[in-house]
């Protein structure tokens, strides 16, 4: 018994939601977003709200997606009406970030510049050091952010890299320590 799921998801006059049994749509100020209708879960909108419940109470699978599905419809109305964001972190010495339309240019110390686009519907600015992706759809910014990071994780030693704004990288000490005993 999903304990989230019985609760119902209100969301504001700025957004629309619509569901089918195909589709559930999501209509706000910072964009649009489909997401495919689960078979065991049912989904209804009722006076600015949005009430999630499984079909047949007693199947194992309604009662595993009725929280996904939930959740899912949760992080869809927060993306249209205020939009997710992540913040990268980018240290080292020469290394550093400019945005531009839809692709992001990095310098990251390798030989050549990393020329990286940006899928449809995520935007990035360029603070400092700080790389900030944003975009409706929860799911493709935390993928497009570890697909960054990915291009140079921080190393242990130096902490050089990409990182998460508040990610704590575990340091290593080196050979220099090792030579005291």
């Amino acid at each position: 018994m999903s304990r989230l799921g019985k609760l119902p998801i209100s969301f504001g006059a700025g957004v629309q939601v619509s569901a089918t049994d195909k589709e559930i749509t999501f209509k706000g100020p910072k964009g649009e977003l489909k997401l495919a209708a689960n078979p065991f879960v049912q989904v209804k909108v009722e006076n600015q709200a949005v009430l999630v419940s499984p079909k047949d109470s007693a199947a194992k699978e309604a009662k595993a997606m009725w929280g996904l599905v939930w959740s899912l419809v949760r992080n869809s109305v927060i993306g249209v009406s205020e939009g997710f964001e992540k913040k990268l972190e980018i240290n080292g010495v020469g290394y550093r970030a400019a945005a531009s339309g839809s692709q992001v240019k990095l310098n990251l110390g390798y030989s050549h510049q990393i020329d990286f686009n940006l899928p449809k519907g995520i935007s990035a600015k360029v603070e400092g050091n700080v790389l900030t992706l944003g975009g409706c759809d929860k799911a493709l910014v935390g993928e497009t952010a570890a697909q960054i990071r990915r291009l140079r994780a921080p190393e242990p030693y130096k902490g050089k890299g990409i990182k998460y704004v508040g990610e704590a990288i575990r340091r290593k000490a080196g050979k220099a320590a090792s030579k005291g005993k």
